[in-house]
């Protein structure tokens, strides 16, 4: 810790305003002040958030990682820690599902500068979709430039089985379809565009690398396919799970794409991966039933080898300010 309060500068969090106020104007009315009343987000929250965090510790992470369910164990191969929990961090929404421990870990992995958020928190939770996508504007505001995201989700695809990863090619996102979008309100431009594009929300070099990175490593059990996110907390009908089929899902789960579009708003460059615990039930004669221990004894099962494929990741990735 060094003890000294460090700010946030236009070059390494986001940019300014151009008119020497907290929030761009548009049709007289400041920006900021319309976000904070529509949904309780503002760039000044964002700042002051991320403000005390670098604060509190001499890292200045490049790459956050967010450890999805039974995932949480990449932390320990991280060197030179620090630690807060969310609770203790200003406007953190705090993590309440099962396997997740709800903490930010700041520390070194592969020589690079990284930020783990040990445990995510999820529409089901209660909470609004601003509040669940707030850590990753807070990561962008301390100069995070590349987002990691992990999870556990329930396979479609027949090819595959339990303890597969998958690496995200892209995405079907039924809640955003239904109008829940955590970009959905006024839109400040210190934040992003009012409009940004998804279809490169995956990195390209970053899932190339992601499968070398698993081909050097010899593991044979990793693929790259389509996610599709549902709110939850319910796990999906066996005809919701057909209609996913029929779509082209590879998998399904209750996270992760809110993040990833938050993140390339704001101009992170996005990777993500999921651990297939279950597959779905899509027989009615099947007597199977899903349910949260085996997501998190699944996890457990596949810790190391994921641990052992993010860390490698990071060791390839080349950081365009370094």
């Amino acid at each position: 810790m060094n003890g000294s309060t460090v700010h946030v500068n236009g070059s390494k969090g986001y940019h300014k305003g151009t008119n020497g106020t907290n929030g761009t104007k548009k049709n007289g009315h400041n920006v900021s002040e319309m976000i904070s009343h529509t949904n309780g987000l503002s760039f000044d929250d964002v700042q002051a958030t991320a403000d005390m965090l670098l604060s509190m510790t001499s890292h200045r992470p490049k790459i956050g990682i967010i450890c999805g369910s039974g995932l949480g164990g990449l932390v320990e191969m991280l060197k030179d820690t620090y630690s807060i929990k969310y609770e203790d961090v200003p406007n953190f929404p705090v993590s309440t599902a099962p396997g997740h421990v709800g903490r930010l870990v700041f520390g070194e992995l592969s020589g690079k500068t990284c930020i783990c958020m040990q445990g995510r928190t999820h529409m089901y939770e209660g909470y609004p979709m601003w509040k669940v996508v707030f850590p990753i504007r807070v990561m962008k505001a301390m100069g995070v430039e590349i987002l990691i995201a992990t999870n556990a989700a329930g396979g479609l695809n027949e090819t595959y089985k339990v303890g597969d990863l998958m690496i995200f090619k892209d995405h079907l996102n039924l809640p955003g379809m239904a109008g829940l979008n955590p970009l959905i309100g006024p839109n400040d431009e210190k934040f992003g565009p009012r409009f940004p594009a998804l279809s490169d929300a995956y990195d390209k070099e970053l899932s190339a690398m992601g499968k070398k990175a698993a081909a050097e490593l010899g593991y044979d059990f990793v693929h790259e396919g389509v996610y599709c996110v549902q709110s939850g907390p319910c796990f999906e009908t066996i005809a919701e799970c057909r209609m996913l089929r029929i779509l082209g899902a590879d998998v399904t789960g209750m996270s992760t794409v809110p993040e990833v579009m938050t993140g390339r708003h704001c101009g992170l460059r996005c990777f993500a991966m999921t651990l297939v615990t279950n597959m779905v039930v899509c027989d009615y004669n099947s007597t199977e039933i899903a349910d949260s221990d085996e997501v998190l004894e699944t996890g457990r099962m596949r810790s190391k080898d994921c641990q052992n494929l993010i860390t490698k990741l990071v060791d390839m990735i080349n950081l365009k300010s370094a």
